[in-house]
């Protein structure tokens, strides 16, 4: 484990330095999805005891960027519980981002599931960075976790979105009982999508959940395997560790940092999460650099690198 995470760590240096960048979001719609996605706690089959409620107001948004903003993140993303997000909450959305940018200035990410070209270029336009849709496992896995709609439809997102203008963050949620080829198709699968983020989550069990019951056998080494294979076939990405870090990693948690450059705080959508403080101490303490703004994102794209 040390050769090979001192293997993936001089990939990172050389393509995104010593750098670290934190994210928030906010579930600005909860618990109001159609669609039957096993490990998610919105979903129409979950009995899940979660907050539901529609859209949240614009000052609770703004409220939101702000947040992150003195949470020295360097991106704000808003997610909403749907299919597919409607004209009208587009452009809410958007009107919304128009507003942070302006106030705040933080950058902003979107997740809003299934959406044409048409509709990622309103967000684009309104100054969103990032569209965020995971392609969550591999396609030969997918109707394992969903009926609703399929892979294929997840990809049709992707690239309305990157016609549309936007840049992408996509990733995938290990521990539902995928196989090891499954991990290793959905990781060359992130490799031939290019996404600029990838998110790396691991499954929360969530009672009320299809996969509350489903056998937690991923150890701390795997997830670090997971994470050094997601940065040597994406060696220029943003590599986020993402949802349940905090669970499956333990103590070996800041060891992560040697193959992932970017990290979620304070919480996940309808789960808890280590909250920023404590996320600032351990980057500090495994002697990497919180970088708050994006002058430096070129680097992280080989573009400083030959």
């Amino acid at each position: 484990m040390l050769d090979l995470l001192s293997a993936t760590f001089r990939v990172r240096e050389h393509f995104c330095g010593r750098r670290v960048h934190l994210h928030m979001l906010i579930n600005a719609k909860s618990g109001l999805c159609p669609e039957d996605c096993h490990y998610c706690s919105q979903s129409r089959i979950s009995t899940a005891e979660i907050e539901r409620y529609p859209m949240v107001s614009m000052e609770r948004l703004l409220a939101g960027a702000r947040a992150a903003k003195e949470a020295r993140c360097r991106r704000y993303c808003i997610v909403i519980s749907t299919r597919g997000a409607t004209r009208r909450e587009i452009e809410f959305v958007a009107r919304a981002v128009r507003k942070i940018r302006a106030e705040v200035d933080i950058a902003c990410c979107c997740s809003m599931g299934l959406i044409s070209e048409e509709k990622a270029r309103a967000l684009y336009e309104a100054g969103v960075e990032q569209y965020n849709h995971n392609l969550n496992t591999s396609e030969h896995y997918y109707p394992q976790i969903c009926t609703t709609h399929t892979y294929q439809d997840r990809l049709e997102t992707l690239m309305g979105a990157r016609s549309a203008g936007l840049k992408l963050c996509s990733g995938a949620i290990f521990g539902q009982g995928e196989s090891q080829e499954d991990i290793i198709d959905i990781a060359l699968a992130l490799r031939e999508l290019e996404p600029q983020s990838i998110p790396v989550n691991f499954l929360f069990a969530i009672k009320g959940t299809p996969f509350e019951g489903i056998k937690r056998d991923l150890s701390p080494y795997d997830c670090l395997r997971i994470l050094c294979l997601i940065r040597l076939l994406n060696p220029r990405q943003e590599v986020r560790l993402s949802a349940a870090r905090e669970i499956y990693l333990r103590s070996l948690q800041p060891l992560a940092f040697y193959a992932a450059n970017s990290v979620f705080v304070s919480g996940y959508l309808t789960e808890p999460g280590q909250n920023y403080q404590e996320t600032w101490r351990m980057i500090e303490d495994m002697g990497f650099e919180l970088e708050e703004h994006a002058e430096s994102e070129a680097a992280c794209e080989g573009e400083e690198c030959s």
